[in-house]
């Protein structure tokens, strides 16, 4: 997984980078784990589902879990360096020519109910990540990944005899193949069993393979909405085989909206080993609240977007330690192409000019700078605006981007020119549903200072905020959106499902054919020159098709008890979170 909602590096990993020898796991080994410790952790949103990579499960609320139960080949440290794991496996470029890599999982790693991981879980990942599976009118699992560069490994993957290893050939390079495969799958036989109940593992898995191998169409269609929706969950559910763990930690239990807790795996040893004996995600979404259970002892790390009164009062508490880091997640408003709404053609009898001009009129009344200054300043302030659809401030080739983009056009409210691109349009006056987090304090700061811009210009901008805004998004029910994304990778094609026609991460029905072939181009150009002018074009194409406004770059704050060793910020997904494995605690403390 490249994107989740809540950011663009360029940057990329060569091809043949990585050609990693194995080792075997063996038995579990819990032997790091200090009984009675604990730590609570205060988030603001609540856990919904253990597929975070399904279009209504994409958040990091639910990622962030998923990481600490998931093993892979590789993770990012604070660097960002990627980090071989040979414990779990093995990921081995094969041939450069065609593209050739193959994937193995060693012998013992397994799933907490004790069935192995195999080829078949590597399969499913790769056949829900792919566009051909996710058709709306076809096999659709609704993957956040699909739409990717896994599309050009267009021939079934083969799978070895000892059921192990899974070999992708690419029709055309590819080069972000280090990152192609979601790194947070799901255990097949599990998913087998939801579409197809009663079906032992060995058997699940071995059905798994046979589907897609034979493009079994009947069987495919029921696993992919096993997979997509199968998964959805706020409490704790009765069927254990839905919080299957091949990680370090196994979910225990989940109250809805409330919290979500995580004991170890205790069969686990294919990877760095925790310390911890339980984790605790609590919810508590007023940020002032957070601070006083910090200050009280309730919860030793807060984490997330914290207001300027939040971050002040956090610096001011004592036995605490606070940072305040770039991350790689941007905050922004997307407007909705294809519902019916103010920014939709269609709504103009499929005039695309006046649905431009109306989309215009509205990004010119968003106060990004007054955003900028009144919530971002008083936390970092040496923040600007953040100019670019698809580079970070700091990237290379954001300024020459920026530079060109058309973002200059939108860089201050502009009401006589949203007043005259209306008349222009020959519209009066336009509603306009506005999606956010309502509870989040920062978010509905952001929607009121937009809402009274707006109004100036005769744009009503209602309120549809909703707490429940991740599993909203792409359902047409809105008509702009405030939310982040925030990246958890360093590949290049991190946000081609998002840009593209049809990307599993394309939420407001946004196509531009000049995009779409920019990104083909991209997914096999390994000069990285070329590919920051490629982004360059695909941010042009955005601005120019009045796609949203970004505004700026997270300074997201953390915050943890000095009872706490070894807790270091990140800039990639999941951020503070990286190194859970490393975090030790005082005894007696949460």
């Amino acid at each position: 997984m490249k994107l989740k909602r809540i950011g663009v590096v360029a940057a990329v990993i060569a091809a043949g980078a990585l050609a990693l020898s194995g080792c075997s796991a063996g038995s579990g080994d819990t032997s790091e784990i200090v009984k009675g410790t604990s730590i609570t952790v205060a988030t603001n949103s609540g856990f919904t589902s253990y597929n975070s990579l399904s279009a209504t499960g994409n958040s990091t609320y639910n990622g962030n879990v998923t990481y600490m139960t998931n093993s892979w080949f590789n993770y990012y440290d604070a660097t960002p360096k990627l980090v071989n794991n040979t414990k779990f496996g093995t990921q081995t470029l094969v041939k450069k020519s065609p593209l050739t890599i193959k994937y193995t999982i060693n012998s013992g790693v397994k799933w907490s109910d004790g069935t192995p991981v195999t080829a078949a879980d590597l399969l499913l990942d790769w056949a829900s990540s792919i566009s051909k599976y996710n058709d709306p009118k076809g096999v659709n699992f609704t993957s956040a990944s699909a739409g990717g560069g896994l599309d050009l490994a267009t021939a079934t993957p083969k799978i070895s005899s000892d059921g192990q290893s899974m070999t992708l050939v690419y029709s055309k390079p590819f080069v972000d193949w280090v990152n192609a495969l979601p790194s947070t799958m799901l255990p097949a036989h599990a998913t087998y069993k939801i579409a197809f109940p009663g079906t032992k593992p060995a058997a699940a898995q071995k059905a798994i393979i046979k589907a897609i191998s034979s493009n079994d169409t009947a069987t495919m269609k029921k696993l992919a909405k096993a997979w997509s929706t199968g998964f959805d969950m706020t409490s704790t559910p009765s069927d254990k085989s839905l919080v299957l763990s091949d990680g370090p930690y196994v979910i225990s239990a989940i109250a809805k909206n409330a919290s979500i807790s995580l004991v170890p795996n205790k069969a686990y040893n294919w990877g760095p080993l925790p310390k911890i004996g339980k984790f605790t995600f609590r919810v508590i979404q007023d940020p002032t609240a957070q601070v006083q259970a910090l200050q009280n002892g309730e919860v030793s790390v807060v984490y997330g977007q914290a207001d300027a009164d939040t971050g002040a009062a956090l610096k001011a508490l004592t036995g605490v330690t606070t940072t305040t880091t770039p991350t790689s997640t941007y905050e922004h408003v997307d407007l909705t192409f294809d519902n019916g709404g103010p920014f939709d053609p269609a709504t103009y009898g499929g005039d695309a000019t006046k649905a431009l001009e109306v989309r215009q009129a509205f990004m010119k009344t968003i106060p990004r700078q007054e955003i900028l200054d009144k919530l971002i300043h008083p936390i970092a302030p040496n923040e600007k605006l953040d100019d670019s659809l698809t580079l970070l401030p700091g990237a290379a080739g954001y300024d020459a981007s920026v530079a060109s983009n058309g973002s200059a056009d939108y860089a201050n409210v502009d009401i006589a020119g949203a007043k005259a691109l209306l008349a222009k349009a020959g519209v009066t006056s336009i509603n306009v549903k506005f999606l956010y987090g309502k509870s989040n304090t920062r978010r509905a700061q952001e929607f009121a200072l937009i809402q009274a811009s707006a109004a100036q210009a005769g744009i009503n901008v209602i309120d549809n905020g909703n707490d429940d805004w991740p599993s909203l998004l792409g359902n047409k029910s809105y008509d702009a959106v405030l939310f982040a994304w925030q990246f958890s990778s360093l590949a290049v094609t991190g946000a081609q499902s998002q840009f593209s026609t049809g990307g599993g991460n394309n939420l407001n029905g946004y196509s531009n054919k000049a995009t779409d072939a920019d990104y083909q181009k991209i997914q096999s150009d390994f000069d990285a020159a070329n590919q920051v002018k490629l982004l360059g074009d695909v941010d042009k194409n955005g601005w120019t098709d009045a796609y949203g406004v970004t505004i700026f770059q997270f300074p997201d704050i953390t915050a943890w008890s000095n009872n706490i060793s070894n807790v270091k910020d990140a800039p990639l997904s999941p951020n503070v979170f990286w190194n859970f494995f490393d975090w030790t605690i005082k005894k007696g403390t949460k």
